[in-house]
């Protein structure tokens, strides 16, 4: 679907355009086209191809999607593949963002993602002195924009696993406790691959050669990698604490089982004396010490609850009752 089609010289908007008046605008000097599609069908992307002139394996892997994030260079055009990644309820949403660059021309290309770039386009036309610098520094708000979303997710994450080591350290669920802590790790992994390879990516586009269309935005793609970088930085920082945190979880766990253990222990203990004593005066025979004893009975029944109650302070003391 078009979103929108629009012609800018000398920083400035011209007219919105229909698509069989790019290749007139184009070709004009000083001028560029930025087109936006949303979930495009074939047939458009054809189109595009058509007018701008866009390399056939470009326009493969932006029609066929599932790219992993890159920056490729096609002769004095760009083709980029960024990963769109937003809260969704509980889980992640994932879309694609595919955007060719040309001299005179930029097409971004967004798939299964909800999130659109009116307030990007809104943004260079408030700042037509950076819009001269034309197609690079489209690209750069496009990429700028795409990676600040990033930020909400991140702090998304990290807020959701205090909250997971809180409820660790109450002793409530365990098992739930784990099953959160694996599904915040998957989480952050999603966004481990949209990061990653676009930080190697978006290092080309700053310092030594870097591609035409951005030999005057290279200052503007720097501060795009010191906030990839960041980023990477807190995942690589938040999947460690969830890694800490598993173990964590799982000392709780082994602890919780020993303390179970040695009550069972001690408990067994405290019945043992008493079943030991009843097991003996239950053998019957005839000539056995205080058998016939008046007193016999009572006396047991005193040694099998003294012997307990000592026991049983005992096992207080040492902490395993």
């Amino acid at each position: 679907m078009l979103i929108n089609c629009v012609a800018y010289q000398d920083g400035k908007k011209v007219v919105d355009i229909a698509t069989k008046d790019i290749s007139d605008y184009v070709n004009r000097p000083e001028c560029f086209v930025w087109v936006a599609l949303s979930d495009p069908a074939p047939e458009e992307l054809v189109k595009m191809q058509e007018e701008f002139g866009l390399h056939a394996l470009a326009v493969e892997d932006a029609h066929h999607g599932h790219q992993r994030p890159k920056i490729e260079e096609y002769g004095d055009s760009l083709f980029c593949v960024l990963h769109s990644v937003q809260n969704k309820g509980e889980e992640l949403n994932v879309g694609e963002v595919a955007i060719f660059v040309g001299p005179n021309y930029v097409l971004s290309v967004r798939s299964h993602t909800e999130q659109g770039f009116a307030s990007v386009r809104a943004r260079c036309e408030r700042e037509p002195h950076l819009l001269k610098h034309g197609s690079g520094f489209v690209l750069y708000a496009l990429m700028d924009t795409v990676v600040d979303r990033y930020f909400p997710v991140v702090d998304a994450l990290e807020d959701e696993l205090e909250r997971i080591e809180e409820r660790i350290f109450e002793g409530n669920a365990p098992r739930g406790n784990i099953e959160a802590l694996y599904t915040n790790k998957r989480k952050l992994t999603v966004l481990k691959h949209a990061v990653e390879p676009l930080l190697e990516a978006t290092g080309k586009l700053h310092g030594g050669r870097v591609p035409k269309v951005c030999a005057d935005t290279q200052d503007y793609f720097r501060d795009v990698y010191d906030h990839l970088v960041r980023i990477n930085q807190s995942i690589d920082a938040l999947r460690d604490l969830v890694i800490t945190a598993i173990s964590v979880n799982l000392s709780l766990i082994t602890l919780h089982e020993n303390e179970t253990t040695k009550r069972l222990a001690a408990y067994a203990a405290l019945l043992m004396v008493p079943t030991l004593i009843a097991g003996i005066y239950g053998m019957n025979f005839q000539h056995m010490p205080e058998l016939k004893w008046t007193f016999g009975y009572p006396f047991s029944l005193v040694a099998m609850v003294g012997i307990d109650l000592y026991l049983y302070i005992r096992f207080r003391k040492t902490g395993w009752l």
